[in-house]
């Protein structure tokens, strides 16, 4: 009965969707701090995030995008999967995260969107290969290699980490066309799908 209980109480766990914070909220430019397995309410931050990444229909989430200045992140291919066959069931947590090395002998310019920036996508160039290192959400250490479309995927949450967006890495012509079209996210004048914080409203 015991274990029975364990499933209907799972099984009935209200989903807790977090807003996500958008461009021109403070926490998103600021350098986040480590984290131990004392932080309060750690693995329900984490169920949370994932409750809210699966309502915005997003590959990735960090921390600061739901109003926590924290090395947290989490990144879901799995639900890209079948397009891209190579990221089934590819759902991890990612606890003080760190590029280490950045091979930069190939660079691959693609279109990125951002959850914090609701309506708005534009081309970004990244590295294709980097070395990472973090623990998982059992705090076991890992650093491993990656590439491709994870590769960049890693770099765009761990921007967040750092206070950074991907419309800081536009340059030129790019990033002025951007500008009139952020400050219109900073009045709040956007529409989204999904649960918002703007910074006005």
């Amino acid at each position: 009965m015991d274990g029975e209980a364990q499933i209907l109480n799972e099984q009935s766990r209200k989903q807790m969707i977090l807003p996500i914070y958008t461009y021109g909220q403070p926490v998103l430019r600021k350098e986040t701090e480590e984290i131990d397995a004392d932080y309060p309410n750690l693995k329900q931050i984490i169920q949370d995030m994932w409750d809210t990444l699966e309502r915005s229909h997003g590959v990735g989430l960090a921390a600061p995008q739901v109003g926590l200045p924290i090395r947290l992140a989490i990144i879901d291919l799995d639900c890209i999967s079948e397009e891209e066959p190579q990221y089934e069931g590819y759902k991890r947590t990612f606890i003080n995260p760190y590029i280490e090395e950045v091979d930069d002998t190939v660079m691959e310019t693609q279109e990125e969107g951002c959850l914090s920036l609701p309506g708005l996508s534009e081309k970004v160039t990244r590295p294709t290969r980097i070395r990472v290192s973090y623990l998982d959400e059992n705090f076991e250490e890992h650093e491993e290699w990656v590439d491709g479309f994870l590769a960049r995927v890693m770099q765009h949450e761990f921007d967040h980490l750092d206070g950074v967006v991907y419309t800081d890495h536009l340059k030129g012509l790019r990033r002025q066309l951007m500008a009139p079209k952020l400050k219109q996210l900073v009045k709040g004048i956007f529409s989204a799908d999904y649960k918002v914080k703007p910074l006005r409203k």
